[in-house]
């Protein structure tokens, strides 16, 4: 069962959340609520299935450090409780900085856990020693100060020298409609592979790298290993981006999509 660990105000937007997370069984004991917090909300303005813009309502200056210590303690208390694997979403909201983050991936590598992250490209070298990382080409570059390139030889070169800088056990680059690369650490190399796009229609890109490293977190929880797992969360990310807003993918679907797939392949 999936469990949020994250920093909401006492306001009428986090009884919203809770709900949701209640109709949609994600375990919500782990919020962590602050009356001088604002819960952050997005609203999007869609016209004709168009996304036309988006207003963000986000927190006011630094997060109290007595907050940050409550969260701490949520995450360890998740990880006591059980916790398969950790996903850390990195949006810059405030939440997840320098120091932050290193207590965060400590505590996950004290645990044993796996570590998942989708980072900011402020805080992309702060994520050292975790287990992947799940960048789009141009949150790769930008994290490692380099103008975006195109072309194979460019991405190869940059997903190896993520690795190598950040001492990640893997790393994969999502790619729109070009699929996506995974670059696992073995020994003293590192290896790679791509992976095509499934998607047939495109409506909503909306959620798909959140549908990425979710998948790709609960199947190697499940025991997949991460070629496994990167396959499976393309093969989701297929079904989500043809759903017009934020759309999570069914397991049906999921399976649905993968059969669909075999039989032509």
């Amino acid at each position: 069962r999936p469990a949020l660990a994250a920093l909401v105000g006492e306001d009428a937007a986090a009884g919203e959340l809770r709900a949701i997370l209640a109709a949609q069984g994600v375990q919500a004991s782990f919020l962590v609520a602050d009356p001088d917090f604002r819960t952050i909300e997005k609203t999007r303005v869609i016209a004709e299935h168009q996304q036309v813009v988006r207003y963000d309502k986000d927190p006011d200056g630094n997060i109290p450090r007595a907050a940050a210590l409550r969260l701490e303690q949520a995450l360890k208390d998740e990880l006591a409780a059980g916790a398969k694997a950790v996903i850390l979403s990195d949006y810059g909201k405030g939440i997840l900085v320098p120091a932050t983050i290193k207590r965060f991936t400590a505590i996950c590598r004290k645990s044993g856990v796996p570590v998942f992250v989708d980072p900011k490209v402020e805080h992309f070298r702060q994520y050292k020693g975790v287990t992947c990382l799940t960048p789009n080409t141009l949150e790769a570059f930008s994290g490692m100060g380099l103008p975006v390139k195109d072309g194979p030889e460019a991405a190869e070169k940059l997903g190896r020298d993520i690795i190598r800088a950040l001492g990640a056990r893997a790393l994969l680059i999502t790619q729109g409609e070009n699929g996506m690369t995974l670059f696992e650490k073995r020994g003293a190399s590192v290896s790679s592979v791509h992976i095509p796009t499934r998607a047939r229609e495109v409506y909503d890109v909306t959620g798909a790298g959140d549908t990425v490293i979710s998948v790709l977190a609960l199947s190697v929880a499940a025991g997949a290993d991460l070629h496994e797992a990167a396959l499976i969360a393309n093969f989701a990310a297929g079904v989500v981006v043809g759903k017009l807003g934020t759309a999570v993918v069914t397991p049906s679907e999921l399976k649905e999509t993968m059969k669909e797939w075999l039989k032509t392949a």
